[in-house]
């Protein structure tokens, strides 16, 4: 093995890496995370891969860009929960913020739905694309949001043919453009 410095050639490499990275500013993952065969069914928050196959991942001036051609939008984060200490005679009134003109399918990204769930996933779906399975599709959640990965690979191969994934989510929409409230889509109750 070539040595340097009395070093393996792996660690001289891992340090200049390492060092560039932290003075260029560039971005610095020791491992990339990779795509796992099926859907995600570890904790829902984390960092998740970089690519989803099938679908074509998307940054905030993507998106912006493919909003003329009015794709679906398809937010699948969860709902908040009623914290457990809160007394019973407080009213609970929580609310969810999104893109305006959003889908909110709070929990759809879920390794596992119920039959039933997903049937009115796919039938909503259906309905707001008109059948269109070419129609484009923009899902997303938060950042380090597993459950939009999900959704998306949910949506590729049920044969949606022009997903997007927008992996920072309504956080980074936030960052420059407005909100709006949104309840569940018919059907499909908060509780997820």
């Amino acid at each position: 093995m070539l040595r340097l410095l009395g070093k393996p050639r792996s660690a001289i490499v891992l340090v200049l890496v390492v060092f560039m990275s932290a003075t260029t500013g560039a971005p610095f993952s020791v491992a990339e995370i990779r795509e796992p065969d099926g859907l995600w069914t570890g904790p829902m928050q984390g960092e998740t891969p970089s690519t989803l196959n099938g679908a074509r991942v998307i940054d905030l001036a993507e998106l912006v860009a493919l909003l003329p051609q009015q794709p679906v939008l398809v937010d699948v984060g969860p709902a908040q929960k009623k914290p457990e200490d809160l007394p019973q005679d407080r009213l609970w009134l929580p609310t969810h913020r999104s893109i305006p003109g959003a889908a909110w399918f709070p929990g759809a990204g879920a390794a596992v739905l119920e039959p039933a769930k997903e049937i009115i996933f796919f039938r909503r779906l259906e309905e707001l694309t008109g059948g269109d399975r070419s129609k484009p599709l923009v899902v997303f959640c938060r950042p380090e949001c597993w459950g939009s990965w999900n959704a998306g690979k949910r949506l590729v191969a049920r044969g949606y043919s022009r997903v997007h994934w927008f992996p920072g989510g309504i956080t980074k929409w936030q960052e420059a453009h407005d909100v709006r409230q949104v309840t569940p889509e018919k059907g499909w109750g908060p509780e997820q």
